[in-house]
């Protein structure tokens, strides 16, 4: 399987998920502007939206999307303790976070993440992504991951994108649950793996 990436983007949390789970991903990264792969090659053909990630399976079928690529790759390995299995409230509860994380965060940054937005939207997105921040770190208080001790694909998105507040803001350092869950999914082997691959760590 290849997965299509840009560094740092969502699609870290599907490399993050292949990593826990020990799934060998052969991994082409994307450039943002060109939309070119590292060999040139033109990645609107592969997802014509121009966004990652992209897992193109051996068959040749494409799967997009982050929330629905980390289920696949975590349904890949059964019992992993990444995606409980189908039909069980515990797997609606992590497709719940999943959710949550891609409508309510990921693209309350697409904002933050756009040279072009003017000031006064950048100051919504801001204020909408703090009341999220506090939510989750009410939750937190009382929760090791999102859905309890055990980390889930939800966790590895939701850690990606809340790692994107490092850069575009808000300034999250008043949530000491988020501080915390942060420090503690980046000392994860996989993450650390994670970053390696995709030069965001040495």
């Amino acid at each position: 399987m290849k997965l299509f990436y840009m560094p740092g983007a969502c699609s870290l949390a599907p490399h993050i998920v292949a990593n826990e789970a020990g799934i060998a991903l052969d991994l082409v990264r994307v450039d943002g502007a060109s939309k070119k792969t590292e060999t040139e090659q033109d990645y609107l053909a592969t997802n014509p939206n121009g966004y990652v990630p992209a897992l193109v399976l051996d068959d040749g079928e494409t799967l997009t999307e982050a929330s629905v690529v980390v289920q696949y790759l975590a349904d890949r390995k059964p019992g992993n303790g990444l995606i409980p299995a189908a039909g069980e409230m515990a797997r609606y509860r992590v497709q719940q976070w999943l959710n949550f994380v891609a409508t309510e965060l990921h693209k309350g940054f697409s904002p933050l993440l756009k040279p072009n937005t003017p000031d006064a939207a950048r100051v919504i997105s801001k204020e909408h992504l703090a009341k999220r921040a506090k939510f989750l770190d009410a939750h937190l208080a009382n929760h090791k991951y999102l859905t309890g001790d055990t980390f889930t694909v939800a966790d590895a998105y939701l850690w990606t994108v809340l790692g994107w507040a490092g850069h575009v803001g808000p300034d999250l350092s008043g949530f000491a649950n988020v501080q915390r869950f942060l420090a503690d999914v980046a000392a994860r082997p996989a993450v650390q793996k994670s970053l390696r691959e995709e030069g965001l760590a040495a």
